[in-house]
């Protein structure tokens, strides 16, 4: 992984960002402080994974897949909140509605957080936080041995202007891996 796997794509990273984070279902489950989605709002959003590469707090990938087509960005997966000292961070990723249910976003942050534990970053701890009833992004979680933790209450800016309750997930770098197959990762 390097940081020119979500910027380098140019203008496809920039169309799959404005169609994952324009969909209703996006938004639904996602905190106001996500970008217009739009291309000036696409291109901020790299451009700020850009300056957080620099900067060493966050880190952002394309999900790409190729059984979609050559080099079919399907999503995004980063880090963000990098804390050095503290040596924690946390997760996020999406995957476009298309292309959900196959796996995509299990594989994508479990090859994050195998980068990020033995590659690169090397924290003790990774967080996930989900809106509270985001059953799939539960899912995901356990399947990448994130164990839930429990619920921070109003911690997230919703969509609707109000504060959303989240599910805490996380995963020690001292835990186990789990085995992901084609089948397991669904």
């Amino acid at each position: 992984m390097s940081p020119t796997s979500c910027c380098a794509r140019g203008g496809r990273g920039s169309r799959c960002r404005t169609a994952g984070n324009g969909g209703p279902e996006f938004r639904r489950w996602n905190a106001i402080t996500v970008p217009p989605p739009d291309e000036e709002g696409a291109r901020a959003f790299l451009g700020s994974r850009t300056d957080g590469w620099r900067q060493g707090d966050s880190v952002g990938f394309a999900v790409t897949a190729r059984a979609e087509g050559p080099d079919a960005a399907v999503g995004s997966v980063g880090l963000s909140m990098i804390d050095h000292i503290r040596r924690n961070a946390r997760v996020s990723y999406w995957i476009l509605p298309e292309f959900r249910g196959r796996g995509y976003a299990s594989r994508a942050l479990e090859a994050l957080t195998r980068w990020a534990f033995h590659e690169r970053l090397r924290p003790h701890r990774l967080e996930l936080g989900h809106a509270l009833g985001h059953d799939a992004s539960c899912r995901v979680a356990e399947r990448c041995a994130y164990g839930l933790e429990g619920t921070l209450r109003g911690a997230l800016p919703g969509g609707d202007g109000g504060m959303w309750d989240i599910r805490l997930h996380a995963r020690l770098a001292t835990g186990p891996e789990p085995e992901l197959t084609a089948r397991g990762a669904r």
